[in-house]
């Protein structure tokens, strides 16, 4: 279930991608401006992480589908050793299987350099900016995930972490590439061939959300932590350390 999510994820954002970015795609000509083309790419992006979160399958893994997001339930207990491993494998492989799935569908488009197999690359800012930004982002969408998911407001956790994910494309995007996933960019890195800036997106992500799991641990103990899915209220089972009501 947590590839099938990534995988879906990363074929959504290859066709985005291609459809907004690609120089034959008409979208791409009759929308001159590169701000309003990564606002759509970030509607696009938070209205398929809500689909995948608020799936049958989502409900039942608990749609992390990025492995920063495992490792700190992880850290705080919440999921088990094996668990956590098989996870993030999980979301790797599905992660290549969807930019190699979108790679057969979508051809030269996916190719072209404007689009680049959407690999996650350093704006112009450089190296130190993208890794900051990249650290800082996912800080934020740790931090709102675990404050959100165990409030009265839990069942919108997706809804806030989808309406993070769309502004982060829209407005960080030129500086960082905007990853917070490390097996999303393994999985466009490798489709592609391009390793260069992989490192960033394989640190700063898991150590800003790690970061936010910490502070969060300090502020109110991992007993506050209810559960590590990202939306519990349903009639799913619950494989994890979880403290909701049975």
């Amino acid at each position: 279930m947590e590839a099938a999510g990534l995988g879906l994820f990363m074929i959504s954002a290859c066709i985005s991608g291609a459809l907004l970015e690609y120089p034959g795609s008409p979208i791409h000509h009759a929308i001159a401006d590169p701000f309003i083309r990564r606002l759509l790419m970030g509607v696009a992006m938070g209205l398929t992480a809500i689909g995948i979160i608020y799936s049958p399958w989502g409900q039942q893994s608990g749609a992390h589908i990025n492995p920063s997001v495992t490792l700190s339930f992880w850290y705080l207990g919440k999921i088990a050793h094996w668990d956590a491993l098989f996870y993030v494998f999980a979301q790797c492989v599905g992660a290549v299987a969807g930019v190699a799935a979108a790679a057969l569908l979508l051809g030269q488009a996916l190719a072209d350099p404007a689009v680049g197999y959407v690999v996650t690359q350093p704006g112009m800012a450089g190296i130190a900016v993208a890794f900051t930004v990249e650290t800082g982002i996912s800080f934020l969408l740790m931090a709102t995930v675990l404050v959100v998911s165990n409030s009265r407001f839990a069942r919108y956790t997706g809804w806030f972490a989808a309406t993070l994910a769309a502004l982060y494309i829209t407005f960080t995007a030129p500086l960082s590439g905007m990853s917070m996933n490390p097996a999303r960019s393994f999985g466009s890195a490798l489709v592609a061939g391009q390793w260069a800036y992989l490192w960033i997106y394989l640190i700063a992500p898991p150590l800003g959300m790690l970061l936010a799991a910490e502070a969060y641990h300090q502020a109110r103990g991992r007993h506050a932590v209810r559960c590590c899915k990202l939306h519990h209220e349903n009639d799913k089972r619950c494989i994890f350390r979880c403290n909701y009501q049975r």
